[in-house]
């Protein structure tokens, strides 16, 4: 009981942390796409196209892949989903090799006779 008490609480410990980082990324991109669209309204870097616009999209678009690590990727596919996992792949080997086993012995008794 206390092992997975500890499981629990170091699952959860990860997935606030996990959580924070993700909005601290969304509050930088707020900060930086704002700073971005006004240095390039007032074009204090010298460029005259929208190179801003570029920049905020990308970096949507690298926020839209956090997201989806965060909260989609992460949620389905934590301990619980391994251990499911692994113990469906064992439960398959076992259930080959049992079938195997029998094979084995159904052709040694035909080759006995």
């Amino acid at each position: 009981m206390e092992k997975e008490h500890q499981e629990q609480y170091e699952y959860a410990r990860r997935r606030l942390n996990q959580k924070k980082i993700l909005y601290f990324h969304f509050v930088l991109f707020l900060l930086g796409s704002l700073f971005m669209f006004i240095a390039n309204h007032f074009q204090a870097f010298g460029y005259t196209s929208n190179w801003s616009v570029w920049l905020i999209t990308l970096w949507t678009f690298l926020f839209v892949l956090h997201f989806i690590k965060v909260y989609i990727t992460n949620r389905f596919m934590d301990k619980n989903w391994e251990r499911e996992q692994i113990n469906r792949l064992i439960a398959l080997q076992k259930q080959k090799i049992t079938e195997f086993q029998v094979q084995v012995e159904k052709d040694f008794t035909l080759n006995k006779k």
